[in-house]
């Protein structure tokens, strides 16, 4: 509290009319605040006077000087605005400031007071810092709201910021936004109706989703920090981190530039967090862009159906505010820059030099801790990490080339081609990108025909795999293979010794949950040309038929399909030589641009796909397939991924086109979870990212394409 000598000033500021008695009550409410010249702030909500000094404030529309005597904030005092307005000291100056939960108290205590104050600041006309979520509303009808939280019922004055409602952790983990009726929404955000609110960590995915697009934030500020000249970009995810792309940096100068960028993150956070949430005029954000070289954002905007654009930033650079972000600087740890001669990576986990070497067991992307060993060795972390993020990047490279030639290169160009170009070429060309990938694995079966007895086929939950063994037949058959599917699901082993998982359920996606010695003994029988009754698992009784299945045998020419989530582990086939295998990984790998920052999530396409399947096809709300999918994603990250890097060929199953037919089913599907389902914060912000799309209806999406798969019509089906 300031002490009452402060209210000697009174008369510099526009509370100089005050009677002498309210002066004594406001000045204990005051709280003195001071800044060195150059120090720039964010301010928080209430009401700031210029007491000595010179400063410059970013408004809304206009950079405005001020002088003693000024005032900022004042209607954030009756819950109008939030953390906007940024300051920057000209000359060292004092401030003092009235907080609203202050002038609340002061309110309760006096009211005859806090009247003669409002009056004082409408009479004097004070400049009201807002622009953001709040920039433009009309004062509240109410002066406090009834928040439900999970324990408590509890009453605040209207325009507190969820930074003073929730802690900075919670269960020992940082808070990154608020849950705010299941919205997940920025802690520098003011309530403004009764609600129900929770604290947001990284336990759930969508804080980590949060969290993992604040570190990218931060990494372009930092970039901006320490190499201005360069366009520095966020590549796409690779699960475990996210690519940089610098320009054309390589070698020492790329080496020199990922050092210098996590010393310059690792500073960002340690200092007062700056963050500026604001809304631009269309017109202005494009005008940013253009200046910036950011050719995505401005595309974006070509089809923007709001008013306003959001943005977001750590300091100079700003972006779409596609996502909440993390406001305070001590949440922002857990993540270090990798690199070699010409790839920077952004990875998520501590840096630790204790941590051994991953195996096949302790795969490096299954680690919550991921170690960057000093002197790395074929088999260390750092070799693996960089390791798929190259493969993960020759596949991107390539459908990068042909995305740009069609002139569809992020959502913005995908979009404003819908509007102007012919929707089915669009589609068509699609679809034959996809096909010619496909041919081109089938033509090196086909080379190694001699060699290959066993094609695995592998991918996470909805990468089209069904689809694709499909047209991988066809194209088999027209190069003179003939195809003979072996389904994994078979050799369950019975259920009683089936693993349990962590939670006691059974964990049927275990490796140890298949007999692998059965399915060796049959693989090995049928290889050297022997005729097999394969195994059946009966699902209604759990239990297992060694010999109860089709009889298969291979002939000249024929080769074994074997489909399943353990496809890529080579502890499946057990003693069978590597080199009589063909490993391929199928998933969704396009991530197309919003901006610099942001992209359409690989992981976010198959959620979507398996909601508008599950619905229509299996009887499944999209609430209880988004409450499956933690799981469903747990399981991928333990016994898919990790194994990624021994595959023999990537089939990126992605359709440029893809979210904007699955836009008209899963639209309706989405809004159908209810808003206090726990399902509701993914829901609500699926059908944000739906809504950056054009909506394609679905009738010149083929009948062999893997879409069909989800949305339903599929040739292939009997």
């Amino acid at each position: 509290m300031a002490s009452n000598s402060v209210s000697e000033n009174f008369d510099l500021t526009p509370l100089g009319a005050l009677t002498a008695d309210a002066r004594q009550l406001v000045a204990r409410c005051l709280v003195p605040v001071s800044f060195e010249a150059g120090h720039r702030e964010v301010l928080s909500p209430g009401l700031w006077l210029l007491i000595e000094g010179s400063a410059r404030a970013s408004l809304p529309t206009r950079t405005e000087a001020l002088s003693p005597g000024a005032a900022l904030g004042s209607e954030t005092l009756w819950g109008v605005g939030s953390v906007q307005c940024e300051l920057e000291a000209t000359a060292p100056c004092r401030w003092w400031h009235l907080a609203p939960s202050s002038f609340q108290a002061l309110s309760d205590a006096d009211a005859r007071v806090a009247l003669e104050l409002l009056l004082a600041l409408l009479r004097a006309n004070a400049t009201p810092a807002l622009h953001g979520v709040n920039a433009g509303r009309a004062p509240s009808r109410r002066s406090k709201v009834v928040l439900q939280l999970p324990d408590r019922e509890w009453v605040v004055p209207v325009g507190t910021t969820f930074h003073e409602l929730l802690p900075e952790r919670h269960e020992n983990l940082p808070v990154v936004a608020a849950l705010v009726d299941n919205k997940a929404m920025s802690l520098a955000s003011a309530v403004t109706s009764n609600c129900q609110l929770a604290p947001l960590t990284t336990r759930h995915w969508e804080g980590q989703r949060i969290h993992r697009h604040s570190l990218a934030l931060l990494a372009l500020e930092a970039a901006q920090r320490i190499a201005p000249e360069l366009s520095v970009r966020m590549g796409p995810s690779v699960g475990f981190g996210r690519r940089i792309l610098a320009g054309r940096l390589v070698n020492s100068e790329l080496r020199d530039f990922a050092n210098r960028l996590e010393a310059e993150m690792h500073q960002l956070r340690s200092a007062p967090l700056r963050v500026s949430e604001e809304h631009w005029t269309v017109a202005e954000a494009r005008e940013y862009f253009a200046s910036q070289g950011w050719e995505h954002a401005q595309q974006l905007l070509d089809t923007w159906r709001d008013a306003t654009v959001p943005m977001v930033s750590y300091g100079s650079v700003y972006a779409l505010n596609t996502s909440p972000v993390v406001t305070r600087g001590s949440a922002l740890d857990g993540c270090f820059i990798l690199h070699d001669e010409n790839l920077v990576l952004l990875v998520y986990g501590k840096r630790t030099h204790d941590l051994p070497p991953p195996s096949r067991t302790l795969p490096p992307s299954a680690l919550s801790v991921v170690g960057d060993l000093a002197q790395p060795v074929p088999r260390s972390t750092h070799r693996l990490l960089l390791g798929q993020a190259h493969a993960n990047h020759e596949v991107e490279h390539q459908e990068q080339a042909w995305l740009q030639a069609l002139g569809v290169g992020s959502v913005g160009a995908f979009n404003r081609a819908c509007v102007t170009a012919n929707v089915p070429g669009l589609l068509r060309v699609a679809e034959a990108f996809q096909e010619k990938r496909l041919t081109v694995i089938a033509d090196e079966i086909q080379r190694r025909a001699d060699e290959i007895d066993i094609v695995c086929i592998a991918g996470p939950s909805a990468s089209g795999k069904t689809t694709f063994i499909r047209r991988l037949s066809v194209q088999l058959q027209v190069n003179g293979i003939q195809p003979v599917a072996l389904g994994l699901d078979d050799y369950y082993v019975d259920r009683v010794r089936t693993p349990r998982d962590e939670t006691g359920d059974y964990d049927f996606e275990a490796l140890g949950a298949i007999d692998l010695t059965l399915l060796e003994a049959h693989l090995k029988r049928l290889v050297a040309g022997e005729r097999v009754r394969t195994a059946r698992f009966d699902f209604a009784t759990g239990q297992s038929h060694p010999t109860g299945g089709r009889e298969l045998v291979l002939r000249p020419r024929d080769v074994l399909l074997l489909e399943g989530i353990h496809g890529l582990n080579p502890a499946l086939l057990g003693s069978i030589p590597a080199t009589r295998v063909f490993r391929i990984f199928v998933c969704p790998l396009m991530q197309l641009a919003f901006d610099q920052l942001s992209s359409v999530h690989a992981s976010d396409v198959r959620l979507i796909r398996r909601i508008v399947r599950d619905r229509h096809g299996r009887g499944y709300s999209a609430a209880e397939t988004i409450a499956r999918w933690p799981k469903v994603r747990a399981g991928e990250r333990k016994h898919i991924y990790p194994f990624q890097g021994n595959s023999d060929a990537v089939f990126d199953s992605a359709l440029v086109y893809e979210l904007s037919v699955l836009r008209v089913y899963a639209e309706r599907y989405l809004l159908e979870v209810p808003e206090a389902h726990p399902s509701y914060t993914t829901a609500f912000r699926l059908m944000q990212l739906l809504d950056r799309f054009v909506s394609i209806y679905p009738d010149h999406v083929p009948a062999t394409s893997i879409l069909r798969e989800f949305v339903g019509g599929s040739g292939f089906e009997s």
